[in-house]
């Protein structure tokens, strides 16, 4: 624990995390306390582009944890400067939320339904049968299709709900192309976090609860991985994959009790 608690950054998945729900987990608290009172820099990773870094931390506000927009990135924010990095000034025709299309504007990508560069999916729930044909019929005129996250499903109040990976499928199966998935277990996102906090990989820990998107991420990138046991995965599904976290804690309370 004390190689962990030695890190001088963290970087944080959200949902199974921080919270579930509206709910803040047991322990969370005295984790950004911890981290605050020791001076750590911290980043909060999701994979959701639903909402904007102000609109985190205010739903974390709520919750009774205090956390500015700076500490949050999102997966909406990472498409955006993926895309500026490969094409500066590019056009795309958008499937999201707004703050999907928020982050995209930011990085002086603006919208386009006739003849864009990408089109780009992410978790929305305005999704149509009218947005898909303009989709496809956009892919097979040469857009390239981008998206926000490759998660199939993701948890909500009313329970397990198709997130990007199933928005997008019809997509591929009527066109025949590939989307490219920006947020993880591309190891983007982290990059992106490390930095963020200004951090060498070396001197972080990246903390998630799921083994295909999470942890394989972080290994990706080189960094120690933190696998807690609050949210979807349990101890004896580790084993189900190729690779490992460095360590396994039930939460993260655990690391400032531990």
């Amino acid at each position: 624990m004390e190689e962990i608690r030695n890190k001088i950054g963290f970087i944080c998945d959200m949902d199974g995390v921080i919270y579930h729900g509206n709910k803040i987990l047991d322990g969370v608290s005295d984790f950004v306390n911890w981290m605050l009172d020791n001076d750590k820099k911290f980043v909060f990773l999701t994979n959701s582009p639903e909402r904007t870094p102000h609109e985190l931390s205010m739903k974390l506000e709520r919750m009774g944890l205090s956390v500015p927009p700076k500490c949050f990135y999102t997966s909406a924010m990472a498409t955006a400067e993926f895309l500026h990095s490969q094409n500066p000034g590019c056009t795309a025709y958008v499937i999201g939320e707004a703050a999907l299309t928020k982050s995209l504007y930011d990085k002086r990508i603006y919208m386009n339904d006739v003849d864009p560069d990408y089109v780009v999916v992410g978790e929305t729930r305005t999704y149509s049968f009218e947005k898909l044909e303009k989709a496809i019929e956009l892919v097979n005129k040469g857009a390239k299709l981008i998206g926000a996250n490759p998660d199939i499903t993701g948890p909500t109040e009313r329970g397990i709900m198709p997130a990007t990976g199933s928005l997008i499928a019809p997509i591929e199966i009527a066109t025949g192309k590939k989307a490219y998935f920006v947020g993880k277990p591309n190891p983007i996102m982290i990059r992106h976090g490390l930095n963020m906090l200004e951090c060498h990989s070396a001197e972080i820990a990246f903390i998630g609860d799921r083994m295909d998107t999470d942890i394989v991420a972080g290994v990706e990138s080189n960094v120690d991985t933190v696998l807690v046991l609050s949210g979807v995965t349990a101890r004896e599904d580790i084993d189900k994959f190729p690779y490992r976290p460095k360590y396994i804690l039930n939460g993260v309370g655990d690391i400032v009790k531990g």
